[in-house]
């Protein structure tokens, strides 16, 4: 099974992207899900984050809204809050993906937006960078309902810039010149990294006698 780490900054269409690579039958995990999953009644950062940020657990789930607040109030709590939720989401996504190696899944996409910023490259067999201009991504963004220009800012603060994105990339996709040429690009990596005759750049954590259980 081949493994494609796919990111993208804020506004770059990563999403969308995504989806297109769920058009051609490539199996998508969601890092995002993942972790609304594991913050849901009964999920197992329930218990540890609540115990690192009392007051956020809310009917046995974390309250969003209460954890934001308590990540406002103090400069080392994302620090905290990714050294507790990270770990979950990789054993997560290792169990899935040897599952769908079992089923014979032949491709499997890592929709991951801090792809580099937690070390996730390292565990699939490609990158994908979802990019465009500077102004496209701007213009995006701040047409979001509530989004302001600070915000935005404080958000690419926290993300890898684009441009070295774009370096350590194996693959781009430019959404700036529209879905249609976007989804061609993903068909052509589709078929690129399915053909027999390629070689990863880099080995996968996807195979069951590789990943760690």
């Amino acid at each position: 099974m081949i493994v494609l780490g796919l990111t993208g900054s804020i506004g770059m269409g990563k999403s969308t992207t995504a989806q297109m690579f769920a058009d051609t039958g490539a199996l998508v995990w969601n890092a995002d899900e993942a972790v609304h999953a594991l913050y849901a009644k009964d999920g197992a950062a329930v218990e540890p984050v609540g115990t690192a940020f009392p007051g956020v657990v809310v009917d046995g789930a974390i309250d969003r809204t209460r954890l934001a607040e308590a990540l406002g109030r103090d400069d080392q709590a994302f620090r905290r809050l990714e050294q507790i939720v990270h770990p979950l989401v990789a054993r997560g996504r290792t169990d899935d993906l040897v599952e769908a190696e079992r089923r014979g899944v032949k491709l499997a996409v890592l929709d991951i937006p801090l792809l580099f910023e937690t070390g996730g490259d390292a565990a699939v067999d490609a990158v994908v960078v979802v990019t465009a201009d500077a102004d496209i991504q701007a213009a995006r963004v701040l047409a979001r309902p509530g989004m302001t220009r600070d915000r935005f800012e404080a958000i690419l603060e926290r993300q890898t810039p684009d441009a070295e994105k774009r370096r350590r990339a194996h693959f781009i996709v430019d959404t700036g010149h529209g879905l249609e040429a976007a989804r061609a690009r993903v068909t052509e990596i589709v078929g690129t990294v399915l053909d027999p005759a390629w070689t990863p750049p880099r080995r996968s954590l996807s195979s069951a006698d590789e990943a760690p259980h």
